[in-house]
């Protein structure tokens, strides 16, 4: 049997970007886990801003199609998203909205499990934005979106030089929850019994 797909990628693609550091930490732990891990970056799905005009107009953009099907291959995903004036990053929302329309094989939000991460420089760790984000999934696209969830807080100072965390107890749960996010992307997909 086939390990599950597990997708990851972060809502930011900005240079020295916590969430992209933690999207890659999770790819990196991900690969020592039974799963298939992949791992994305928005910068390679360039979107115009999402405009219901311009979808009559032109259709759906490409990438918003290769990220939908990336997405509908998926078992499984852990999304990371920073947090922006307490809310989700227009990157990310875009992409989610562009990739909503995009018509294809399966379905990319209630085919995977989600799991939300999120980064912040301040002592929230990005939580404001990761309640943004579990509505967006959990309301807006009827995913099933785990309640564990990775914040990282003062994420200026929370990762080495290697891309790993400092503080162990933030690797355990990071650990954690990519083991549930495993064993339930698994059992939906009917991998495991």
């Amino acid at each position: 049997m086939r390990p599950p797909r597990i997708v990851t990628f972060a809502g930011s693609i900005r240079t020295g970007s916590f969430s992209a550091a933690l999207a890659a930490l999770a790819a990196r732990e991900l690969a020592l886990m039974e799963c298939e891990p992949v791992l994305l970056s928005l910068a390679d799905y360039p979107m115009p801003i999402y405009d219901g005009d311009l979808e009559a107009e032109e259709g759906v953009p490409e990438a918003a199609r290769k990220l939908r099907d990336q997405l509908a291959r998926a078992d499984g995903v852990f999304l990371v998203t920073p947090e922006y004036n307490a809310g989700l990053p227009p990157l990310l929302k875009n992409a989610i909205d562009w990739a909503s329309r995009a018509k294809g094989e399966g379905d990319p939000f209630k085919g995977p499990v989600y799991a939300i991460g999120s980064t912040s420089p301040g002592g929230l760790g990005g939580y404001r934005a990761s309640m943004s984000l579990r509505q967006t999934l959990a309301l807006g696209l009827n995913s099933l979106v785990l309640a564990e969830q990775v914040m990282v807080a003062g994420a200026a100072g929370a990762f080495d030089s290697d891309g790993g965390f400092k503080d162990g107890r933030a690797l355990e749960r990071l650990r954690a929850v990519l083991t549930t996010l495993i064993e339930q992307a698994a059992l939906r997909a009917g991998l495991r019994a």
